[in-house]
Order: structure tokens, then C-alpha cells, then sequence
């Protein structure tokens, strides 16, 4: 293959396959080798409640993008609402994680720069077949270059569910 990046469109639900460790399909639109290693682009389904452990990127910015559904993000210390439409810059080196919160599948886009993480969730959707393992997740974390600092939000920050 050459150096020369070459121009693509993708249909809706295009893309390589994989199950994400957060209950639902990851789709890849952008991979490494179609960008010359400047980027990875995907979008991801997560089940209601589901969310990566708190973590970081040592080599990745990342971009967050809801496209449907009631998220939360946490950004260091500060946990804030992301509902459909939202928007998250995470420099590398931030500790983030974030949860669908709502009772519905959610649906975000995501976004790395430099690429460099498509082996880490192939690899995870090769050794375990189950959303929320999280010895796979933090087993495979640092070949990826990420650091698993703290657990998902569902255990740091329960969400009150009601009860009188």
C-alpha cells in the first residue's frame, strides 16, 4: 500500500465490526492504515449503565461525540451530563471514562489521534465475550498505551435511582 491516502465515503453502518467491552458493535470508519497513522475514527453502541473504567491515553488525544442516546462523562474530577449532541476534547495524559446513563442503547462517535488503538479493541473482542470485563480491559490497556487509573463511573458514581 502506498503513502498516498486515498478519499473514501462510507455508507450508514459501514465499517469493520467488532463488539466493543462496553455491551454493543464497534464500527470502524477510519483506520490507521487508511490514514497514514493519523487518526482512528469509530462509532460505538453502549449498553444502558456501561462504560470503560477511569483511564488514560499516553500517545492519544480523543474526541467524544454523542450521537444518540443519555450519556455522562467524567474529565479528571468533574463528572458532567452528555446528552445526544454533545461534545468531549480528552487530551492525552487525562483521566476520563465515561457511562450511557440512560435506559436506552446509546450511540457515540469516537475519535484518537495519532491511531493506534484498533488492535487494543479487536484483541479485547477476541479474548472475552462478555461487555464490562475488566481484567481483559485492564490485562490488554498497556500495550495500547493506556494507564486504567480508577473503575467505571458506575462504581465511582452511582446514579440515584429512586426509592422513597
Amino acid at each position: 500500500m502506498s503513502n498516498q491516502m486515498r478519499p473514501f465515503a462510507l455508507e450508514p453502518g459501514a465499517g469493520t465490526s467488532v463488539r466493543n467491552p462496553v455491551g454493543g458493535p464497534l464500527v470502524f470508519k477510519l483506520r490507521g492504515e487508511q490514514s497514514n497513522g493519523a487518526m482512528t475514527v469509530f462509532e460505538t453502541v453502549a449498553a444502558p449503565e456501561e462504560g470503560p473504567p477511569l483511564h488514560f491515553h499516553q500517545l492519544q488525544d480523543e474526541w467524544l461525540y454523542v450521537l444518540e442516546g443519555e450519556m455522562r462523562i467524567r474529565l479528571g474530577d468533574d463528572v458532567v451530563p452528555a446528552p445526544a449532541g454533545s461534545f468531549a476534547f480528552i487530551p492525552r495524559g487525562v483521566a476520563h471514562t465515561w457511562q450511557n446513563s440512560g435506559r436506552e442503547p446509546a450511540l457515540l462517535l469516537a475519535m484518537f489521534a495519532p491511531s493506534g488503538l484498533e488492535q487494543f479493541f479487536e484483541r479485547y473482542a477476541q479474548l472475552t465475550d462478555k461487555a464490562g470485563d475488566l481484567d481483559t480491559f485492564r490485562a490488554l490497556a498497556p500495550e495500547a498505551g493506556m494507564t486504567v487509573v480508577g473503575p467505571p463511573l458506575a462504581q465511582s458514581h452511582p446514579t440515584y435511582t429512586g426509592g422513597a
